[in-house]
């Protein structure tokens, strides 16, 4: 792999939700593997293939559930409402069920792609801090598996 961060491949992984290192391995679980609320939102603790080690510190992903998930879905909401009411003048229980809804199951489900574009951002910036946990660790870190 080039030494050189290639942003337009990390972000096609994260859209695939794959490693951003190796793009083969899941960052979650899978649909069929997906029990509950929790398996769902949290990612698995690291890459299988190669060892990449997805949360670095507890509140890792906060800024991508604020940011992303919340701000990009609350932000369009709030557009397409002021819209709604510039354009139509409809009633508040119209708006609440035509933006307000939708935004919120619109939320639950891109949570994991939000996720996955903040880590991909994050491998962008500072690709070397994995790299080199890996070496001071001989080269493996703790395999993968599911938090509890």
């Amino acid at each position: 792999m080039s030494s050189e961060p290639n942003a337009v491949l990390y972000y096609k992984r994260a859209l695939k939700l794959r490693c951003p290192e190796c793009g083969e391995a899941l960052i979650f679980k899978s649909w069929r593997e997906t029990h509950s609320v929790h398996d769902w939102m949290h990612p698995l603790d690291g890459c299988a293939q190669c060892q990449y080690k997805y949360e670095r510190e507890p509140g890792y992903f906060l800024l991508s559930t604020w940011a992303l998930n919340y701000g990009v879905f609350g932000g369009l909401g709030l557009l397409l409402a002021l819209t709604a009411e510039w354009l139509w003048h409809p009633p508040f229980w119209q708006t609440f069920a035509c933006v307000a809804i939708p935004v919120m199951i619109s939320n639950v489900l891109f949570i994991r792609h939000s996720k996955a574009l903040f880590l991909a951002f994050d491998h962008i910036v500072d690709p070397q801090y994995q790299r080199l946990e890996r070496e001071q660790n001989g080269g493996t870190l703790k395999p993968a598996v599911t938090k509890h």
